[in-house]
């Protein structure tokens, strides 16, 4: 069996860690179902941004509404770069430092349980060991 290699394995990093974001997007806009379906975290916008105001209990609605769609933007926008590799060291740093505050936040407003469960932490570890790697294989930074 060959081995892999660290820009194929930054490629698989990329892959996953982009996944993820987006997939986290998709339920926030009911893409994966209903709220209360199984696997189904919020289902719709409503609740995302209530999970939000949960989540930084100094924010009122108008405000959690903001933070939430910063969030989403940032999201979309980190996920899609990262699957195509493009500036991939910097997203990889953004996309750490977005994971890590959502860590932190759950850690403080729900319990330090709930990051663990969700494994936020690996992710956000993950993306600062993407950020290390110089390039990875498939990605738009080659060219």
């Amino acid at each position: 069996m060959k081995n892999i290699t660290i820009p194929q394995a930054g490629l698989i990093l990329r892959i996953v860690l982009g996944i993820t974001m987006l997939s986290a997007v998709a339920d926030r806009f009911g893409l994966w179902g209903a709220p209360g379906d199984p696997g189904v975290a919020w289902g719709n916008w409503d609740n995302f941004i209530a999970y939000t105001q949960t989540l930084n209990s100094f924010a009122s609605k108008s405000v959690a509404g903001i933070l939430g769609a910063l969030t989403t933007f940032f999201e979309i926008l980190f996920g899609l770069f990262l699957i195509i590799g493009f500036k991939t060291r910097i997203v990889a740093l953004g996309t750490s430092g977005l994971m890590l505050l959502f860590a932190l936040s759950m850690a403080i407003s729900v319990s330090i349980k709930a990051p663990f469960d969700y494994s936020v932490f690996t992710s956000s570890a993950a993306a600062l060991l993407l950020s290390a790697i110089g390039k990875t294989s498939f990605s738009v930074d080659n060219k």
